[in-house]
C-alpha cells in the first residue's frame, strides 16, 4: 500500500490504497451500516463494502442515510 488520493464527494483525500470500502469508510468515521456508496459511478451493496477495492485515483460519492418520520 502507499500513501495516494482518492475523490470522495468532490474532495481530494489522502489515504493508503488499496483498501476496501469498508476501511475507507471507518477511516472517514464513517459506520457502514449509515451510507449508501456509489464507487466508480456504480451503485455498491453494502454486502460487498468489506471486499471491494478502491485503488488510488478512484472516485467515490458516499450519501449518509437518514431516517425520520
Amino acid at each position: 500500500m502507499s500513501e495516494s488520493y482518492v475523490i470522495a464527494n468532490g474532495s481530494q483525500i489522502a489515504g493508503q490504497f488499496p483498501c476496501s470500502i469498508e476501511e475507507f469508510l471507518l477511516r472517514q468515521e464513517l459506520l457502514p451500516r449509515s451510507v449508501v456508496v456509489e464507487h466508480n459511478e456504480l451503485a455498491v451493496a453494502p454486502s460487498e463494502f468489506p471486499v471491494r477495492l478502491v485503488h488510488a485515483g478512484d472516485r467515490l460519492e458516499i450519501v449518509r442515510v437518514v431516517a425520520g418520520g
